[in-house]
Protein backbone atom coordinates (compact mmCIF):
# COMPACT_ATOMS: atom_id res chain seq x y z
CA UNK A 1 0.00 0.00 0.00
CA UNK A 2 1.17 3.49 -0.53
CA UNK A 3 1.52 5.75 1.91
CA UNK A 4 0.95 9.68 1.62
CA UNK A 5 2.42 12.63 3.43
CA UNK A 6 2.47 16.10 2.95
CA UNK A 7 6.21 18.05 2.57
CA UNK A 8 5.81 22.17 2.72
CA UNK A 9 6.83 23.14 -0.95
CA UNK A 10 9.38 25.28 -1.31
CA UNK A 11 10.67 27.90 -3.58
CA UNK A 12 7.90 26.34 -6.24
CA UNK A 13 6.05 27.98 -9.04
CA UNK A 14 2.98 27.02 -10.82
CA UNK A 15 2.64 26.89 -14.35
CA UNK A 16 1.95 30.59 -14.85
CA UNK A 17 5.53 31.00 -13.01
CA UNK A 18 4.08 32.80 -9.42
CA UNK A 19 5.33 31.27 -6.37
CA UNK A 20 3.37 29.14 -4.71
CA UNK A 21 2.84 28.24 -0.99
CA UNK A 22 1.60 25.15 0.57
CA UNK A 23 1.74 21.41 0.66
CA UNK A 24 3.03 18.91 -1.72
CA UNK A 25 1.71 15.18 -1.35
CA UNK A 26 4.17 12.54 -1.92
CA UNK A 27 3.76 9.14 -2.46
CA UNK A 28 5.83 6.31 -1.62
CA UNK A 29 5.53 2.74 -0.73
CA UNK A 30 5.66 1.41 2.92
CA UNK A 31 8.48 -1.23 3.72
CA UNK A 32 9.69 -2.43 0.38
CA UNK A 33 6.76 -2.70 -1.21
CA UNK A 34 5.16 -5.00 0.82
CA UNK A 35 1.06 -4.44 0.90
CA UNK A 36 -0.84 -3.84 4.46
CA UNK A 37 -2.43 -6.79 3.26
CA UNK A 38 -1.39 -9.82 1.50
CA UNK A 39 -3.18 -13.17 0.01
CA UNK A 40 -1.80 -15.19 3.28
CA UNK A 41 -3.59 -12.77 5.93
CA UNK A 42 -6.66 -12.75 3.84
CA UNK A 43 -6.83 -16.50 3.42
CA UNK A 44 -5.91 -16.17 7.67
CA UNK A 45 -9.26 -13.60 7.82
CA UNK A 46 -11.32 -16.14 6.18
CA UNK A 47 -9.80 -18.88 7.90
CA UNK A 48 -10.95 -17.36 11.33
CA UNK A 49 -14.57 -16.58 9.90
CA UNK A 50 -15.77 -20.14 8.46
CA UNK A 51 -12.41 -22.32 8.24
CA UNK A 52 -14.35 -24.41 5.63
CA UNK A 53 -14.75 -21.60 2.77
CA UNK A 54 -12.37 -21.51 -0.14
CA UNK A 55 -12.04 -18.36 -2.16
CA UNK A 56 -11.75 -17.87 -5.70
CA UNK A 57 -8.28 -16.16 -7.07
CA UNK A 58 -10.51 -13.42 -8.42
CA UNK A 59 -12.09 -12.74 -5.25
CA UNK A 60 -8.83 -12.77 -3.83
CA UNK A 61 -7.35 -10.32 -5.90
CA UNK A 62 -10.30 -8.01 -6.24
CA UNK A 63 -10.49 -7.91 -2.09
CA UNK A 64 -6.78 -6.96 -1.99
CA UNK A 65 -7.34 -4.16 -4.49
CA UNK A 66 -10.29 -3.00 -2.73
CA UNK A 67 -8.03 -2.91 0.65
CA UNK A 68 -5.55 -1.50 -1.23
CA UNK A 69 -7.55 1.41 -2.06
CA UNK A 70 -9.04 2.16 0.82
CA UNK A 71 -5.88 2.39 2.70
CA UNK A 72 -5.04 4.53 -0.11
CA UNK A 73 -7.70 6.90 0.31
CA UNK A 74 -7.87 6.85 3.46
CA UNK A 75 -4.53 8.11 4.11
CA UNK A 76 -4.65 10.56 1.32
CA UNK A 77 -7.98 12.26 2.89
CA UNK A 78 -6.08 12.20 6.03
CA UNK A 79 -3.23 14.22 4.83
CA UNK A 80 -5.50 16.12 3.27
CA UNK A 81 -6.93 17.21 7.02
CA UNK A 82 -3.36 17.63 8.51
CA UNK A 83 -2.91 20.06 5.66
CA UNK A 84 -5.86 21.75 6.73
CA UNK A 85 -5.20 22.38 10.52
CA UNK A 86 -1.24 23.65 8.78
CA UNK A 87 0.84 20.66 9.48
CA UNK A 88 3.30 18.43 7.49
CA UNK A 89 2.61 15.66 9.69
CA UNK A 90 -0.14 13.00 10.01
CA UNK A 91 -1.58 12.68 12.74
CA UNK A 92 -4.07 9.93 14.81
CA UNK A 93 -6.36 12.30 15.11
CA UNK A 94 -6.58 12.86 11.19
CA UNK A 95 -7.50 9.45 10.81
CA UNK A 96 -9.57 9.46 13.09
CA UNK A 97 -11.51 12.66 11.75
CA UNK A 98 -11.44 11.04 8.42
CA UNK A 99 -12.77 7.60 9.27
CA UNK A 100 -15.80 8.96 11.86
CA UNK A 101 -16.73 11.03 9.09
CA UNK A 102 -16.77 9.15 6.23
CA UNK A 103 -17.63 5.40 7.26
CA UNK A 104 -18.84 6.12 10.83
CA UNK A 105 -15.84 4.15 12.17
CA UNK A 106 -14.16 4.57 15.48
CA UNK A 107 -10.57 3.10 16.40
CA UNK A 108 -10.59 1.06 19.48
CA UNK A 109 -7.88 1.85 21.61
CA UNK A 110 -7.89 5.62 20.25
CA UNK A 111 -10.93 7.36 21.89
CA UNK A 112 -12.62 10.67 20.70
CA UNK A 113 -12.20 13.18 22.54
CA UNK A 114 -15.58 13.76 23.02
CA UNK A 115 -18.15 12.63 25.57
CA UNK A 116 -21.26 11.07 24.76
CA UNK A 117 -23.23 12.17 27.23
CA UNK A 118 -27.37 10.98 27.32
CA UNK A 119 -28.79 14.37 27.13
CA UNK A 120 -31.72 15.36 30.02
CA UNK A 121 -35.02 14.49 29.53
CA UNK A 122 -37.51 17.68 28.47
CA UNK A 123 -40.77 18.35 30.61
CA UNK A 124 -42.24 17.60 27.62
CA UNK A 125 -40.85 14.48 27.25
CA UNK A 126 -41.43 13.05 30.73
CA UNK A 127 -45.25 14.56 30.21
CA UNK A 128 -45.27 12.13 26.96
CA UNK A 129 -43.81 9.25 28.83
CA UNK A 130 -46.21 9.56 32.21
CA UNK A 131 -49.24 10.01 29.51
CA UNK A 132 -47.27 6.85 28.04
CA UNK A 133 -47.39 4.85 31.47
CA UNK A 134 -51.07 5.53 32.86
CA UNK A 135 -51.86 4.29 28.79
CA UNK A 136 -50.82 0.66 29.97
CA UNK A 137 -52.44 0.49 32.95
Amino acid sequence: ASIMTTQPEKNSSSATGQATSGYAFQSFKSSGNVPVLNQKRLQDLVSEVDPKQVMDDDVEELLLQMADDFIDGVVESSCRLAKHRKSNALQTVDLQLHLERAWNMTIPGFGSDKQHKKSPATEAHKQRVAMIKKAKR
